[in-house]
């Protein structure tokens, strides 16, 4: 009866315990929670009641209407998600076995490479940008080269379409994806895949039987990102997918 007793006060007290500590960590965040309300959740709330103010000022579903029945504004919503899921995986295709062997390699070389992802930060993105558009076009380095070697016999219309587009926007969002991705790898006990060998997995099945899942979270965090970023972008999609509105300016640089 008494061992009953003393458990139940044990519980309780762990109880107490517990809830002061959530109390403190909710104190020591309070003040962060506060900053991202202010800088997204009160800006965004905004943005999102005004959609229902119409043009005479009063509560109305007209931009709603004019979005779903305007055949432009679909158009333009399924090309932005399709070359922003389009980037994306190409950047997980490209992203996860360049974190891969980053997260091999010894802490001196792997921050020699991190140098190497991080370089394309140190540039503006407008410069890195305007730079693409010089190297793609009909006149550019890269089909100058193609013409010389004789892989092609005419240019290549690189830019001012969705190709030039991808390749723009992949070279930017890269980073984006590396850098969580490399961090999570980087904290995968490698202890785990030499108790899957030593089970008898082969390196292939150690691989995707362990690593790859524990990688999941940086992978996800990372492919999350880039679609965000890339559903509002601009800069690049403007300059290198212009299309017939930049047509003068593609005749320029030709």
């Amino acid at each position: 009866m008494g061992g009953a007793i003393l458990e139940k006060l044990n519980e309780e007290g762990l109880q107490k315990v517990a809830f002061k500590e959530r109390l403190t960590l909710l104190g020591l965040t309070l003040p962060y929670l506060i900053f991202v309300a202010a800088l997204i959740i009160i800006p965004v709330g905004w943005l999102f009641y005004l959609s229902f103010i119409g043009r005479d000022g009063g509560f109305s579903f007209e931009n709603y209407e004019r979005m779903t029945k305007s055949r432009a504004y679909i158009r333009i919503f399924i090309t932005t998600f399709k070359i922003s899921i389009l980037t994306t995986l190409i950047c997980a295709i490209i992203g996860y076995p360049l974190a891969y062997f980053m997260s091999q390699l010894s802490r001196r070389w792997a921050s020699i490479c991190m140098i190497g992802v991080l370089i394309p930060f140190w540039t503006s993105l407008l410069v890195r940008t305007y730079a693409w558009l010089v190297l793609l076009q009909k006149k550019g380095l890269i089909n100058n080269i193609a013409l010389d070697i004789g892989l092609i016999s005419e240019p290549i219309k690189f830019v001012h379409n969705t190709t030039g587009t991808l390749i723009g926007m992949v070279h930017i969002m890269l980073p984006f994806l590396i850098l969580p991705l490399y961090a999570n790898m980087r904290s995968i006990d490698k202890d785990c895949l030499k108790a899957a060998s030593s089970l008898g997995a082969t390196p292939t099945r150690a691989f995707w039987t362990v690593f790859f899942p524990l990688s999941l979270p940086g992978l996800t965090a990372g492919l999350l990102i880039v679609f965000v970023l890339c559903l509002g972008f601009y800069v690049t999609p403007a300059i290198l997918g212009g299309g017939a509105r930049n047509h003068g300016s593609d005749e320029n640089f030709q």
